[in-house]
């Protein structure tokens, strides 16, 4: 019973002297003039965002002739969920309204219909985080997903719908700026087929589209 008594008590005070160079290195770290804390890892983002969007040819015709979305703004939100230190899982949602024009030779584009666009995907995103000696973090990262994306057409009192699934790839980057925000840039690839089979009841091969968006926007870790 002593024997058993005095190796605990050893293995308290062994304890104890551990612990305490960690609580006082804590303690020397937390005050003024020390150096700036690792970033901590939070568990989900929201990035709202805005820029701009460049639309492909929906359709392809002789002597350059086409049919395709105005350049347009585009405002969207995505939301991450980390599940490893370096991924996260994402969805995105992104709307834009635009002109549908006709590419006519040497006359340039003809509108001939409005259309809201409305994109929607999820996926994975890595992250590539690097830290400076000032403590400041630059993450590049690389993402890429599948979605959808749905069209609201419409010229004067006829209007018609199409939808058609989507993928996407994308690359940017995170600056932060405080505890729990950054500002990020963006660049996405979305390509697919547009449903002609929706919008005209018409199956027409347009060949796959591929639509740009450029975006900053602002993060917010939680």
């Amino acid at each position: 019973m002593r024997v058993s008594s005095l190796a605990l008590a050893g293995l308290m005070a062994a304890s104890s002297f551990t612990l305490l160079p960690a609580n006082s290195f804590a303690q020397r770290t937390g005050r003024a003039g020390a150096s700036p804390a690792a970033p901590v890892s939070s568990e989900f983002e929201l990035t709202p965002y805005a820029g701009y969007m460049v639309f492909g040819n929906f359709l392809s015709g002789p002597l350059g002739s086409s049919v395709t979305n105005k350049p347009a703004p585009v405002f969207g939100v995505q939301f991450g969920m980390r599940v490893s230190p370096n991924l996260s899982m994402i969805g995105n949602l992104a709307g834009a309204n635009s002109d549908i024009q006709i590419g006519v030779p040497y006359l340039g584009g003809v509108s001939v219909a409005q259309s809201s666009v409305l994109l929607y995907d999820a996926g994975l995103q890595l992250d590539m985080p690097i830290t400076n000696a000032y403590g400041t973090t630059f993450s590049p990262f690389v993402q890429a997903g599948v979605g959808g994306t749905h069209y609201d057409i419409s010229q004067s009192f006829v209007s018609t719908t199409a939808t058609n699934l989507t993928g996407n790839v994308g690359a940017g980057a995170d600056l932060s700026v405080g505890r729990g925000l950054g500002i990020r840039l963006m660049a996405k690839d979305y390509f697919g087929k547009f449903n002609f089979q929706d919008a005209t009841t018409f199956a027409v091969d347009g060949g796959v589209t591929q639509n740009f968006a450029f975006s900053a926007g602002m993060r917010f870790s939680f």
